[in-house]
């Protein structure tokens, strides 16, 4: 069996397979969203052909709609032209769920795939087109939040902006001055409503999409490349509107043994592709069976009935909960924990870890006891039960190849959202104490001791890339296991630095407690397990 729309013919097969097929007629729902196309997405990753691709063949299939999805790459063209178009842009979801099952889809409801290249005539032409429909509704994006940035780490503007700035949407080189000429497009057409949607895992992505599209705006129109009202149809909420999202859902890239499974079942050409951008990518995705994406209701040209299928509509203030309660409470600072500790004692994936009795008690006095007295319930999602799947679902996924390493990331911009938060609502609830946290000043000192770059058996690591390493790694130069000082002011200026924690510890009063718990997880090889047991066994 092949993954072409010809390869679909061979029904029988597939469902002996265990396949779940489209039930829709491909071609039709192709046809129609030609026609009338409804919703685009920007951003052809796995995340992408996992979550949103998979939601709307649901909806396909159900009969609630009849347009599909239509698919645009502005950064790594090879994907379309290597992966999607070979596939006739279908693709395999293999959802693995954490009773160890997999379920096998295929998924068709990407039903046209386009490059974002304003050099092509052909591609950028169809582009046009469907941005000068009246019967689009949602733009969406998944572009990482990188993506979004016009600048660069000197925070100069980068080569491409600049050049989209002075020379006009006609012919633009940058990711977001292409997105923005279409958006131009749309508007020269008449000014149609639209709703421009990132979902992308970052806080108030709504904002920075915005930021960004009224930025081109504006330089645009300052240098008199446009003409006028351009600006004013950004910044008009019944014409042009940004939502704030909320996204959570796991999507490592493709595994070997998910390609060995999918071959035993008779499909053939399943091989990988690198891109030249170092892209990698398959004809199928993995990915695990909880997913969340919550949508603030702001669709000038009406929305698509997305809640069909489990998205929730709702507003502003709600997506900002549901965003709070996610990173600084209920996944988030769970999987830090794990990271630190996963590096420190040896671990290769976090779920792994979930075996473990003392991480497992860990992160559960994180969320719950820590952290769920001071989140803030959203409503549309209840927080305990979010941490219920987490703990005993999402975390423990034995088929999910997630790893501390790559959690462990950045950890310095983490610490103060992920933690810092809670802490500072301990402090303004005088129902509260902030004395009476335990737990998270323990990950505060189980990063200072990843620091040292020396696992709990004292054989060295290399640390995960931060922007702080460079900075923190040698306060910690002439530290050795099992031969610290007594005296450890050398951490107090670390300690009370507000931009890694989100406050000054010694002002809030754990600063002390963190030295200890430090000089107890220093005292030699194994002292960090030894300290979990002193205080989780």
């Amino acid at each position: 069996m092949e993954l072409t729309l010809q390869g679909l013919k061979q029904t029988d097969g597939w469902k002996q397979a265990g396949y779940s097929l489209p039930e829709y007629d491909i071609p039709a729902v192709a046809a129609r969203t030609r026609e009338n196309p409804r919703w685009i997405h920007f951003g052809a990753g796995n995340i992408f052909r996992a979550f949103q691709a998979n939601v709307a063949q649901e909806l396909l299939n159900r009969g609630i709609l009849d347009t599909g999805l239509i698919a645009a790459e502005g950064y790594d063209y090879e994907i379309i032209e290597k992966m999607y178009r070979p596939h006739d842009n279908l693709s395999i979801l293999a959802t693995l769920k954490a009773d160890g099952t997999v379920e096998k889809t295929v998924v068709g409801s990407i039903v046209e795939s386009l490059i974002l290249d304003s050099a092509d005539p052909q591609e950028y032409g169809r582009l046009k087109e469907i941005f000068r429909a009246p019967s689009l509704q949602m733009a969406s994006f998944t572009i990482t939040e990188k993506g979004y940035s016009l600048t660069d780490g000197k925070g100069e503007t980068l080569a491409d902006i600049a050049w989209d700035f002075t020379h006009g949407p006609q012919s633009p080189k940058s990711y977001l001055g292409k997105v923005s000429s279409l958006v131009y497009e749309r508007f020269l057409a008449g000014a149609l409503p639209i709703s421009l949607v990132s979902m992308d895992n970052c806080s108030h992505n709504g904002d920075k999409l915005y930021a960004a599209v009224s930025a081109f705006a504006s330089a645009w129109q300052d240098n008199g490349l446009i003409r006028d009202g351009f600006v004013s149809y950004i910044n008009d909420r019944a014409k042009t509107a940004f939502p704030w999202t909320m996204i959570d859902k796991i999507t490592p890239r493709p595994d070997d043994t998910v390609k060995a499974m999918l071959e035993q079942d008779g499909i053939s050409d399943l091989a990988a592709c690198v891109t030249g951008k170092k892209t990698y990518v398959a004809p199928f995705v993995n990915a695990e069976e909880c997913q969340y994406l919550v949508i603030e209701d702001a669709f000038p040209n009406g929305k698509l009935p997305l809640d069909e299928a489990g998205i929730l509509y709702t507003d502003r203030e709600t997506v900002d909960k549901v965003e709070k309660m996610k990173v600084c409470t209920c996944l988030n600072p769970l999987h830090t924990t794990l990271a630190i500790y996963g590096c420190l004692l040896g671990y290769q994936l976090i779920s792994e870890e979930m075996k473990n009795p003392l991480l497992k008690k860990f992160v559960e006095i994180v969320g719950y006891t820590e952290g769920l007295p001071v989140v803030v319930n959203p409503g549309v999602l209840d927080p305990k039960q979010f941490i219920d799947e987490v703990v005993q679902k999402r975390i423990p996924n034995p088929f999910m190849p997630d790893t501390p390493q790559r959690i462990a990331t950045d950890t310095s911009q983490k610490l103060p959202i992920r933690f810092g938060e809670t802490i500072k609502a301990y402090d303004r609830d005088p129902s509260l104490s902030v004395s009476s946290l335990k737990m998270i000043p323990l990950v505060f000192a189980g990063w200072l001791r990843y620091l040292m770059a020396v696992d709990d058996n004292g054989t060295a690591f290399d640390p995960s890339p931060d922007p702080l390493l460079s900075t923190l790694r040698p306060v910690f130069a002439s530290c050795r296991l099992g031969d610290m000082p007594q005296d450890l002011s050398f951490l107090d200026d670390l300690l009370s630095n507000e931009s890694i924690w989100g406050m000054n510890l010694f002002s809030v009063g754990l600063a002390d407690l963190v030295k200890a718990y430090f000089k107890e997880l220093t005292a030699g090889p194994g002292a960090v397990k030894a300290t979990l047991e002193k205080y989780l066994g």
